[in-house]
C-alpha cells in the first residue's frame, strides 16, 4: 500500500517540478527580451564640447565669439520629425522641457530668427532623413548620435524675453551661461536635453594667443577706433603680440540696415528686430522713438549682424513709429519706420478672421441642403414617371 501511494506522488511531484522549471525559465527570459528591444541611444546622456578658434571652451565678454559646438551620445532617429535646437543662454533648476521647464521662465537664450540664414545665435541640427531637414542650419545628427555646428556667442550680456514677453537682460558674469540643447520643432526629447557651461575671458588681452592670430573671420572682432564709413574698406590692422597697441578694423561690410518683425509690433508687447552692416564685435544700441525705450548694448556678430528684443511701452500710441540702431565704433545709424497696433486692434482682426468661418460654414451647409433638396425632387419625379409607365402597361 505504501508503495502504491508513493508512485502517484512521485509522478505528481515530477510534473510540478517541470512546471516550476518552465516558470522560472520564462521569468528569467523576460529581462533579456526587454534589453534586446531597447534603443542603444535611449538612455545615453548627450555630451557637448565647446571650442573657440584656439580650441578652448572660452568666449570673450565684450565681443562676439564664434565657437564650434560638438555633441556625442545624443539620440538619432532616422526619418524622425525635428532634431536638436542649439542655443546659448542660462538655465534654472528644473529647466528641462521634459520636466515641465518653460522658455522665458526656466531657461533664457539669445533670440534669433528661425530662418535657415539667421544670425548664427541659434542652430537647428536635424535628424537624418527628417521631413524638416531642409530647414536645418546646423547639420545632421549622425546615426551614432554625434553632430557638430558653429554658434555665435554675442558676449557676456544679452537680451531675451521672459514668460510674459517682457524684455530682460541676462549678465553671464553674474549667472552661469552656456550651451543649451533641447528637442526641436516642439518635440520634447529628454535624451537630447543638455546644458554645458561656457567661461568668459578677455580674448583680446595683451599677449593673448587669440590676439592678431589671423585665424578666420573672428580675428577681426573688436574695434577700439572708429572705422572708415565707406563700404569698400577691407584691411585690418592688428596689434603685435606683447604690445599695447589697440587694434583698428576697417572690415568690408554691407550697407547698415535694420528690420523688425511686424507681427510683434503691438503696444505693451516685445518687439523683435534684427540688423546688419555693422563692424564685427562692435556695440550696438537699439532706440525706439529716439529714447522712448531702448535696449543694449548688443555685440554685433562676426558678419556685423545683430538680433534682439525690445519692450514697447504700455503708453505707446498706435500708429507709425521709428526704431534706430546705433553702432558705437562705426557710427552707423540705420532706421526703420513701422506701424504699431493697439492690442484691441489685434483682437479685432483676430475676431474678424474668426467671424468669417461661421459664414463659410453656413454657406456650405446651405449648399449641401440645396443639393439634397434638388436630388430629392429629381428622385420623386422619376418614381412618379415610373409608376405612370407601369400603370399604362397594366391597362
Amino acid at each position: 500500500m505504501t508503495g502504491q501511494r508513493s508512485g502517484p506522488r512521485t509522478r505528481r511531484g515530477g510534473r510540478a517540478s517541470r512546471w516550476r522549471w518552465l516558470l522560472v525559465t520564462a521569468l528569467a527570459a523576460v529581462p533579456s527580451v526587454v534589453l534586446v528591444g531597447a534603443s542603444p541611444h535611449a538612455e545615453a546622456a548627450g555630451r557637448v564640447s565647446v571650442a573657440n578658434e584656439s580650441g578652448d571652451p572660452v568666449a570673450d565678454p565684450d565681443y562676439a565669439t564664434t565657437v564650434t559646438v560638438s555633441g556625442s551620445g545624443f539620440q538619432s532617429i532616422q526619418g524622425g520629425h525635428g532634431g536638436i535646437y542649439v542655443f546659448f543662454g542660462m538655465v534654472k533648476d528644473g529647466w528641462r522641457p521634459s520636466q515641465g521647464g518653460q522658455t522665458g521662465q526656466d531657461y533664457l537664450y539669445v533670440p534669433d530668427s528661425e530662418s535657415k540664414n539667421n544670425a548664427g545665435y541659434q542652430r537647428f541640427v536635424a535628424f537624418p532623413g527628417s521631413d524638416t531637414a531642409g530647414a536645418a542650419n546646423g547639420g545632421t545628427v549622425q546615426a551614432d548620435g554625434s553632430w557638430s555646428t558653429r554658434l555665435v556667442i554675442p558676449g557676456a550680456t544679452f537680451q531675451s524675453a521672459d514668460r510674459e514677453g517682457n524684455a530682460t537682460t541676462v549678465d553671464c558674469q553674474k549667472v552661469t551661461c552656456g550651451i543649451i540643447t533641447i528637442g526641436a520643432h516642439g518635440v520634447v526629447n529628454s535624451s537630447n536635453e543638455s546644458f554645458t557651461p561656457v567661461q568668459f575671458e578677455d580674448l583680446r588681452a595683451e599677449g593673448d594667443s587669440n590676439a592678431g592670430d589671423g585665424s578666420g573671420d573672428d580675428s577681426d572682432e573688436g574695434t577700439a577706433a572708429p572705422a572708415q564709413q565707406d563700404d569698400t574698406a577691407a584691411t585690418t590692422t592688428r596689434p603685435t603680440p606683447g604690445t599695447t597697441a589697440a587694434p583698428t578694423s576697417t572690415v568690408r561690410r554691407g550697407k547698415p540696415k535694420v528690420t523688425v518683425d511686424r507681427s510683434t509690433a503691438v503696444v505693451g508687447r516685445v518687439l523683435t528686430f534684427t540688423g546688419g552692416g555693422f563692424l564685427p564685435g562692435e556695440q550696438v544700441v537699439a532706440s525706439f522713438d529716439d529714447g522712448m525705450a531702448a535696449v543694449g548694448p548688443i555685440s554685433a556678430g562676426p558678419s556685423g549682424e545683430v538680433a534682439g528684443v525690445l519692450q514697447l511701452p504700455a503708453d505707446t500710441t498706435g500708429g507709425t513709429h521709428l526704431l534706430r540702431l546705433s553702432g558705437a565704433a562705426s557710427g552707423a545709424k540705420p532706421t526703420v519706420s513701422f506701424a504699431v497696433l493697439e492690442p484691441a486692434a489685434v483682437s479685432t482682426e483676430q475676431d474678424e478672421e474668426r467671424a468669417v468661418w461661421p459664414a463659410y460654414l453656413f454657406l456650405g451647409v446651405s449648399l449641401l441642403a440645396l443639393a439634397g433638396a434638388t436630388v430629392a425632387v429629381v428622385v420623386r419625379r422619376r418614381r412618379r414617371s415610373t409608376r405612370r409607365k407601369e400603370a399604362a402597361r397594366v391597362a
